[in-house]
C-alpha cells in the first residue's frame, strides 16, 4: 500500500457476466482496504456483489465480487489470489462484530501512541476473518520506531499485532469520503489502480493550475485528471498548438487558446486584434506543411475590447 503520485491504470473493465467454468477469474474488492485483486475460483458462477472470503495480502478477509475481468491476459503469470469460499452468514456476522471491536482497538492504540509520544497518525484498525491478528494502519512523515508500542498492544489484545505505514492516498482509499465533485473518492469507490497523474494533464485540459482546485483531500493531484487526458491530447494533435503562428489575411497571428469544448481557436495579433475561428476554418497544407485559415470571421470588437482591458 505504498504512497505514490503514479497509480497504475486499471484496464480490467467489467463486461456483462457469463457463466464461468473451472478455474475462472473474478475481480474482488477487499471491503476494509478497498483494494481490488484478481482471484481464482473453480466452483459455481458468482454473481456481482456476492460476498466471499479471499486470501488478501494480509490474510483471509471479506471481499465483494465486482465481476469478471474483460481482458484476456495470463493472470497466473501476474499472480492471483484464491477465493476461499462464498461468505456464510457466520462470516458476515463476524465481520460486523469485528467492526465494532476495531473502533475500540483504534481508541486504545491512539492512547498508547500518545503515551509513547510517537509522531504518527492512526488511520484504521482491522481484525482478519480467521486469524488472531489485528492490523493497525498509520501515516507518518518519517519512519517510526514502534517496537515498544507493539509490546504494549500485545499485552492488551493478547494476539499478533501488525502495524503498517501507508501514504496519504492509501488513507483516502481506506477511509473513503466525498471528493470536490460531490462523488465518493475514485480510489475508494471505483478502483485503487489508476493512471499516473501529473500537472501536465491539467495544462493540457486548460484547467486552473491552482493547487487547491486540482488537488484532492489527500493533498495530491486529482486522480480524475487522467480520465479525459487522452482525448485532449489526441484532439489537440490535429490542431495548431498554442503559441504557434498562423497567417490570416497577410497578418501573422499567434494561437492563444485551443478550446475543445467550444471547438474554437483564439488568435491574437501584435496590434491587439483577436480572432475566434472554428476548427473547420483551420487546415494543414499538404504542400507547405503549415497551418492555414481557409475561412475567416469578422473581428469580434467586444472580444478585442475585453482583451485590451485585461
Amino acid at each position: 500500500m505504498g504512497d505514490t503520485d503514479t497509480l497504475k491504470h486499471d484496464d480490467t473493465e467489467l463486461p456483462e457476466q457469463e457463466p464461468a467454468g473451472n478455474n475462472s477469474y473474478y475481480k474482488v474488492k477487499v471491503l476494509h482496504s478497498s483494494e481490488t485483486q484478481v482471484c481464482r475460483w473453480n466452483k459455481e458462477y458468482l454473481e456481482p456483489d456476492s460476498q466471499v472470503i479471499v486470501n488478501s495480502r494480509y490474510g483471509k478477509d471479506l471481499g465483494r465480487v465486482l465481476g469478471a475481468p474483460c481482458c484476456s491476459r495470463n493472470f497466473e503469470a501476474d499472480g492471483v489470489s484464491d477465493i476461499v469460499r462464498v461468505a456464510t452468514e457466520k462470516d458476515l456476522q463476524t465481520f460486523d462484530k469485528n467492526r465494532k471491536r476495531e473502533n475500540e482497538a483504534l481508541a486504545i492504540c491512539r492512547e498508547k501512541v500518545k503515551q509513547h509520544n510517537l509522531d504518527m497518525k492512526l488511520v484504521s484498525a482491522h481484525f482478519l476473518a480467521e486469524e488472531s491478528k489485528v492490523l493497525f494502519f498509520f501515516t507518518a512523515d518519517e519512519r517510526v520506531d514502534f517496537r515498544n508500542l507493539v509490546k504494549d498492544l500485545v499485552t492488551v489484545f493478547k494476539m499478533r499485532i501488525e502495524l503498517r505505514q501507508i501514504g496519504v492516498r492509501d488513507e483516502s482509499r481506506v477511509i473513503g469520503g466525498l471528493a470536490v465533485c460531490g462523488r465518493p473518492f475514485c480510489c475508494h469507490q471505483i478502483t485503487d489502480k489508476l493512471r499516473p497523474v501529473s500537472i501536465k494533464m491539467a495544462k493540457e485540459q486548460n484547467l486552473s493550475l491552482n493547487s487547491l482546485k486540482i488537488s484532492g483531500p489527500c493533498g495530491r493531484l486529482l486522480c480524475c485528471l487522467s480520465y479525459e487526458y487522452d482525448f485532449y491530447r489526441e484532439e489537440k494533435a490535429k490542431l495548431p498548438s498554442e503559441g504557434s503562428r498562423v497567417k490570416i489575411e497577410d497578418t501573422l497571428f499567434r494561437v492563444q487558446e485551443v478550446n475543445l469544448l467550444s471547438k474554437n481557436i483564439r488568435f491574437t495579433a501584435q496590434d491587439g486584434r483577436i480572432r475566434d475561428l472554428p476548427f473547420s476554418s483551420v487546415v494543414k497544407s499538404d504542400k507547405s506543411d503549415r497551418w492555414e485559415v481557409i475561412d475567416t470571421l469578422e473581428d469580434d470588437p467586444d472580444a478585442a475590447q475585453a482583451d485590451s482591458t485585461m
